[in-house]
């Protein structure tokens, strides 16, 4: 894909809202797209998280393994960000991650994000916030999913 179209795909994320053409331009820059056809692994649940995924176009299904079953977590769609921690600090996947459809996502290192951050630093405030925000929203989600198992 072009640059302006990794540029138009992360402008409608909601962690980069804010973000000045250059910064995601940069972003864009050091990105990878790549597609991936309908029920491919993106990644396993405890596996090293070093990297953050965009979803371009297309579907992904979270979930996690217990007892053989899998229990779906969520499902993503377009504009939505997979492993954002993993733009921040070093860590393990919580879930695991799998195409439901043929989905176009654009790959996040971690060194490219950092080096972001400190072209600009008046963005880590900015983003500190919403990081916040989404990993409270996550642990909700997380909750609801694990009373509606208990039941």
């Amino acid at each position: 894909m072009a640059l302006d179209d990794d540029i138009r795909v992360l402008s409608g994320v909601g962690l980069f809202e804010g973000f000045t053409r250059e910064q995601l331009r940069l972003i864009a820059f050091g990105a990878e797209s790549m597609t991936l056809g309908a029920g491919r692994d993106i990644y396993a649940e405890g596996a090293p998280a070093d990297c953050a995924f965009i979803i371009a176009s297309g579907s992904v299904v979270l979930f996690s393994e217990q007892e053989e079953r899998r229990q779906v977590v969520d499902k993503l769609g377009p504009g939505e960000i997979l492993g954002e921690l993993a733009l921040i600090t070093e860590g393990r996947r919580l879930t695991s991650a799998m195409t439901e459809s043929e989905t176009r996502l654009v790959r996040l290192s971690r060194s490219t994000f950092h080096r972001i951050l400190e072209e600009f630093p008046e963005t880590a405030v900015l983003l500190h916030r919403r990081i916040s925000k989404n990993l409270q929203a996550m642990i909700a989600r997380m909750e609801a999913t694990a009373s509606r198992l208990i039941r």
